[in-house]
């Protein structure tokens, strides 16, 4: 028996929970995929998988539509995999762990996937059902969205006979989206030197940002969040102006899309200095928790002695012996370069009051092959100014000798003044509630720019229920919202 079976409505909250019990991250879409073309094929739809594994399923007019002009469904059917540290859960092979509190649907111990495994479900349900009428439809399932959306980068939309298109990508109910960001990945790989010391002379610790909410980092990213990796940056970068630092371990964030809840690092000091870095820490946490205020009142730093090297490598050595680590004048210059580089929102619309025009977050720090690894989501609603910051980024960057790479840029959805698509969904919302839905700009990306771009004329929406905490291991999903919103769809599907 499944945890979401007594749910309304039953198809919908059926194949969510499928979908769940599929391991489906970012890059990890083979059996998602296949699950989609097996769901295709047991019913007789005609389906198209290409060879990057995007789903393209077809499902003919029902008895009097088939004039209607036809429809196309879109989502993605990868999720930002995260985990709370600790959980006994790989999400590269395991089932989520849903449970249901409070009217909402939870991931025990991970993120939920609702974006965008419940537009996945909504189309399974539409495809699946005999009883509900539709014209044509044709549901477009891509590949890696969250990653720079890959998937609708490389489909093939030329066999499609819509020009209608609803993406089901929103998180909010009642709002219709109408037009979104452009974004692109930016790595920068900062350069380390080695340095050995001995155990006897050194002092490790382990620092960790923690207690952050995180978020997704468009939606959110105007909210005042601390991001860990830029506070752990600030507090290690510090401590090397003053200190002999050097940086053993730093690791955080596990998407660069989501800003990140926890940051840690081991860092390895001179004995002697040891109990002035650890009050110099305690300093910098109070002023950092003044800062966030209640934008972000659960910051905290752990910090903790884990002795020598035994406490990096884990080989039970003592401190007589060698630590291997990186020297402090290479760790200060990267921690330096972390700490001048941009994160957050760095303009806001000038249309649209309110509205974010360009951010970036930095989603994934690590040191990893001699280098601190950073990689950073920008997003922007005007394509000229992603530009410009990608290359401020990688100026800042190159004044460090470290080096740069900008890959998955797609463009942003232009709004457009006449919309008969849109149209309908403002009646239908209105006949169905009596007032009127909100229309709405996002910083966030959706695939509507580049599918748009794709099919000449494209007329496009989005729409989705109510989730809260997407892209963390709090992501919620309500389900009152979700039964609204299918009967709004089936709403909008069945208007003639």
């Amino acid at each position: 028996m499944g945890v979401l079976d007594n749910l309304q409505p039953t198809n919908v909250f059926r194949y969510f929970e499928e979908i769940c019990r599929i391991p489906h991250g970012s890059g990890n879409i083979v059996q998602i995929s296949n699950y989609l073309k097996r769901f295709a094929l047991e019913r007789g739809l005609e389906c198209i998988q290409d060879d990057s594994f995007n789903i393209i399923i077809i499902k003919e007019a029902t008895a009097g539509y088939e004039q209607a002009e036809p429809l196309m469904l879109q989502g993605h059917m990868d999720m930002v995999a995260v985990s709370r540290p600790g959980t006994d859960i790989d999400m590269t092979k395991d089932p989520l762990r849903l449970s249901v509190e409070n009217g909402r649907i939870h991931a025990q111990g991970t993120s939920l996937g609702g974006d965008d495994g419940i537009a996945v479900a909504y189309m399974l349900a539409l495809l699946d059902a005999e009883d509900i009428c539709h014209p044509r439809l044709e549901a477009v399932i891509t590949v890696d969205e969250e990653t720079g959306l890959k998937g609708a980068k490389e489909i093939d939309l030329s066999m499609l006979k819509s020009r209608r298109l609803i993406n089901l990508d929103q998180e909010e109910e009642g709002v219709i989206i109408t037009s979104c960001a452009g974004g692109a990945r930016v790595d920068i790989d900062i350069p380390l030197d080695p340095e050995t010391v001995h155990g006897a002379d050194v002092q490790i610790l382990r620092v960790k940002a923690a207690g952050l909410l995180g978020g997704h980092s468009g939606i959110e990213i105007n909210r005042g969040r601390g991001n860990a990796n830029c506070l752990l940056g600030r507090i290690l970068n510090g401590l090397s102006k003053d200190f002999r630092i050097r940086l053993a371990v730093m690791n955080g964030g596990q998407a660069d899309n989501a800003i990140p809840r926890e940051a840690e690092a081991e860092i390895v000091v001179d004995i002697t200095q040891k109990d002035a870095v650890l009050a110099r820490i305690k300093k910098e946490e109070e002023a950092i928790k003044q800062e966030l205020g209640d934008a972000d009142p659960g910051f905290h730093v752990i910090c903790e002695e884990i002795g020598g090297p035994a406490g990096l490598h884990g080989s039970g050595a003592g401190k007589e012996d060698a630590v291997e680590c990186w020297d402090p004048e290479s760790a200060g210059k990267a921690l330096d370069c972390l700490c001048r580089l941009p994160n957050g929102v760095t303009a806001m619309s000038r249309e649209l009051e309110g509205l974010v025009e360009t951010s970036l977050n930095l989603g994934i720090a690590a040191l990893k092959d001699g280098k601190l690894c950073l990689s950073y989501a920008v997003r922007s609603s005007v394509d000229e100014e992603r530009g410009k910051l990608c290359g401020r980024l990688a100026e800042i960057a190159a004044e460090y000798g470290a080096q740069t790479q900008v890959r998955n840029s797609y463009p942003g959805w232009a709004y457009r003044a006449d919309s008969p698509l849109r149209d309908i969904a403002v009646k239908v919302y209105e006949d169905m509630y009596g007032k009127k839905p909100v229309l709405e700009a996002i910083h966030a990306g959706v695939e509507c720019g580049l599918l748009a771009a794709k099919v000449d004329g494209l007329d496009c929406i989005s729409i989705g229920p109510d989730m809260s905490d997407v892209h963390t291991v709090e992501e919620s999903l309500d389900i009152a919202s979700v039964k609204r919103t299918w009967e709004y769809l089936l709403g909008i599907v069945s208007y003639r």
